[in-house]
């Protein structure tokens, strides 16, 4: 079974798969939200490693884990070459392109944090201290904490699909969106779209690789080659995707009109949806993990500055 699909169930008996919907959708927001407004690494250190013990919990793989750091890592490199060209360090008064850290000769860039300057010192230039390319130490601990910030986002959102069957899924946003039917809006038909959309992600991911596999053994390189080259090869996996999508979408829809589904129609509940201990103590856990984020962000704890993960220049 391959255990890293994105947005595929995954069948096994966890504790995390026993869990409220309900209790699991409002985590995944909760906890996006936390990965983006903590500006620690302390912090940030905390909220990966929990996620990353409910996510071995959840599908029973270590090695899923870390294979999940793969993505992360190419948008961080990218992000730090962008950061390079984007943000200037302090200047050295010798022409060494290297300047320590202790080094305080001639600082023209800080960033400020909670009433504390920091030297953005340069780390390496090597077009001249003068040019723009600097790997600095604030573009070193943005590139970082944002790499650890959409680590830690993507197994979030896995949690939630590899653990929820759809209808569950469906059923925790229809009963969110209960409140929008006083606008008359057709909050079912919102949630069947978001379950379908849901559903179709792990087989267009197939369906794709199938498509790749093939068209690679009719003497198709998808990695190798210039840039043209590439995307002529990209373009002969678009195309069979986009037939085989819209080839699937019409077969669902005559399934579902032979069936007699009407998305009009008022509908009951197969499925009741009741908390059990489990929930509480998830409840707990979280609540728990909330509060040392507010209170480290509070500063109520102080934590050593060096550690931080976002700063504010000035």
């Amino acid at each position: 079974m391959n255990r890293t699909i994105i947005g595929k169930y995954l069948n096994i008996d966890t504790s995390v798969h026993k869990l409220d919907p309900r209790l699991k959708f409002l985590g995944n927001i909760l906890f996006i939200v936390l990965f983006f407004i903590v500006d620690h690494f302390i912090t940030l250190g905390i909220l990966v490693g929990f996620i990353m013990i409910v996510y071995m919990i959840a599908t029973k793989s270590i090695r899923s884990c870390f294979a999940k750091l793969k993505l992360p890592a190419y948008i961080a490199l990218f992000l730090l070459i962008v950061n390079m060209l984007t943000v200037k360090g302090a200047h050295s008064s010798n022409d060494s392109f290297f300047v320590p850290l202790s080094s305080e000769a001639n600082i023209d860039s800080y960033v400020y944090y909670r009433g504390q300057t920091i030297i953005n010192t340069i780390y390496w230039a090597p077009f001249g201290k003068d040019k723009i390319f600097q790997l600095t130490k604030f573009t070193i601990l943005r590139t970082i904490s944002i790499f650890i910030r959409i680590y830690g986002v993507i197994l979030t959102t896995t949690i939630l699909t590899v653990t929820t069957k759809p209808v569950l899924l469906t059923r925790a946003i229809n009963d969110f969106l209960f409140p929008l039917k006083i606008f008359r809006i057709p909050t079912e038909i919102i949630t069947m779209i978001i379950s379908i959309a849901l559903r179709f992600i792990p087989t267009l991911l197939e369906e794709s690789n199938r498509i790749m596999k093939a068209q690679s053994s009719r003497g198709i390189d998808f990695k190798n080659g210039n840039l043209k080259d590439r995307t002529k090869a990209f373009i002969v996996l678009i195309v069979p995707i986009f037939v085989s999508s819209f080839t699937k979408a019409n077969d669902l829809a005559d399934a579902m009109t032979s069936r007699g589904y009407e998305p009009y129609a008022k509908r009951s509940h197969y499925r009741q949806l009741v908390p059990n201990w489990r929930d509480f103590v998830a409840i707990l856990a979280i609540c728990i993990l909330t509060t040392m984020v507010i209170i480290c962000q509070l500063d109520a704890i102080n934590l050593p500055w060096w550690w931080l993960a976002t700063f504010q220049r000035v």
